[in-house]
């Protein structure tokens, strides 16, 4: 009876790990698959399977390296704007207060300039953006010089829906000239 139960638990252990197998075989071909061709040095088919993994955590380095790449890019791009859109903004002098807002899909940057004496809460511009549908992410503020500097990202709670700019610059117009 004992020798009867061990060997349909060897076979049940074999069936587990045949099956395994077949599975690892059909996700490293999934994985494979979606490699491109000119990565290859030579045809998949030429490969083993142990040179195929190598290909695909080669290209997978890659690709890491590049989205680093391309995020710091991003992040000296956006740097170097916000620079230029600082220094802009210094060359205005008298004509303070600012109100400028980009629109950036689902998300929205409002930056403000004023001078010492502003007329404004900066809660007062956070209700506006709620009230038009955005959520305030982040705001930071900073004083150069006779000028307050204030940055306030946003994201639209809605994306269907939106955020309409237009309105919104509107009425920050109207908040911080008046």
């Amino acid at each position: 009876m004992k020798k009867v139960s061990s060997e349909a638990s060897k076979l049940d252990r074999k069936t587990v790990e045949r099956n395994r197998r077949i599975q690892m075989k059909g996700l490293c071909f999934k994985l494979v698959t979606v490699i491109p061709d000119h990565h290859f040095k030579h045809s998949r088919d030429m490969l083993s399977q142990l040179d195929q993994l190598d290909c695909a955590a080669s290209y997978i380095r890659q690709l890491k390296e590049r989205i680093g790449k391309l995020q710091g890019k991003k992040e000296q791009e956006m740097s170097l704007r916000t620079r230029k859109n600082v220094m802009n903004s210094m060359k205005i002098g008298s004509r303070l207060p600012v109100v400028d807002l980009r629109d950036l899909g689902s998300s929205i940057e409002v930056i403000l300039i004023s001078g010492l004496q502003k007329n404004f809460m900066l809660y007062e511009v956070i209700s506006i953006l709620q009230e038009e549908g955005a959520e305030v992410v982040s705001a930071s503020f900073s004083t150069v010089g006779d000028k307050v500097f204030h940055t306030i990202h946003a994201q639209v709670k809605i994306s269907r829906v939106g955020v309409e700019t237009s309105r919104v610059r509107q009425r920050l117009q109207e908040l911080v000239y008046y």
